[in-house]
C-alpha cells in the first residue's frame, strides 16, 4: 500500500496496531513518553534492521506481552508536527493494522496499560484528536491514507487530508 511520490522528509517509520475480538478494540493507556496519558492502539519505530511486519510482532510483544499472528494492514498516516522544537522530531508515518489472531493475552508494561472497550464506545475524548477523523472508517472495513498537520500544542489539527484508497 505504498503511495507514489516521495516520502516526506524526516519521518519516522511507525507502526499501530488495535486488537480486535468480538465487537470490542484493545486500547493501552500511554504511561510515558510522547502521547502520555492517552488512550491508543500500541506500536512504535521501525528499527533499522526490520520490515514492518517485524515492528508490528515486537512492538506488540514489548508493550502488551502479545504476538500478532494474523492482521491486516488498513491506514498509511502521515502525523506532521512543523512547530516541534528544532531539535525534536515527532513527524511519522504510521502503518495502521487491525489485528484479529494473536498469541497470548494483553497485560500492562512500564509503557502502556490495556483495556477492551466496546467499539461503540471508545474514548476518543481521550484520544489523539486525529483519531475519531479515521479510526472510525478503518473499523467499518475501509483502508485508508491520511494526512495531518498538528499545532505547536500537539493537539490541535491544522491541517487533514484522509482519503479511501480500496
Amino acid at each position: 500500500m505504498k503511495e507514489k511520490g516521495q516520502q516526506p522528509q524526516n519521518l519516522q517509520e511507525c507502526t499501530l496496531c488495535f486488537l480486535i475480538k468480538e465487537n470490542q478494540i484493545l486500547l493501552a493507556m500511554k504511561k510515558r513518553g510522547f502521547g502520555v496519558g492517552k488512550w491508543n492502539g500500541v506500536g512504535g519505530k521501525v528499527k533499522d534492521d526490520e520490515n514492518i511486519k517485524q515492528a508490528v510482532q515486537r512492538e506488540t510483544w514489548e508493550e502488551i506481552g502479545v504476538k500478532p499472528t494474523e492482521f491486516k494492514k488498513v491506514a498509511v498516516l502521515d502525523f506532521l508536527f512543523p512547530e516541534s522544537p528544532k531539535d525534536i522530531n515527532w513527524n511519522q508515518r504510521v502503518n495502521v493494522f487491525l489485528v484479529d489472531k494473536w498469541k497470548g493475552e494483553p497485560i500492562e508494561s512500564e509503557e502502556m496499560k490495556p483495556q477492551w472497550f466496546a467499539i461503540d464506545k471508545i474514548p476518543f475524548t481521550s484520544m489523539w484528536s486525529d483519531d475519531f477523523l479515521w479510526l472510525p472508517r478503518v473499523l467499518q472495513g475501509e483502508v485508508l491514507k491520511g494526512k495531518f498537520i498538528f499545532a505547536q500544542d500537539q493537539e490541535t489539527i491544522k491541517n487533514h487530508s484522509i482519503r479511501a484508497i480500496k
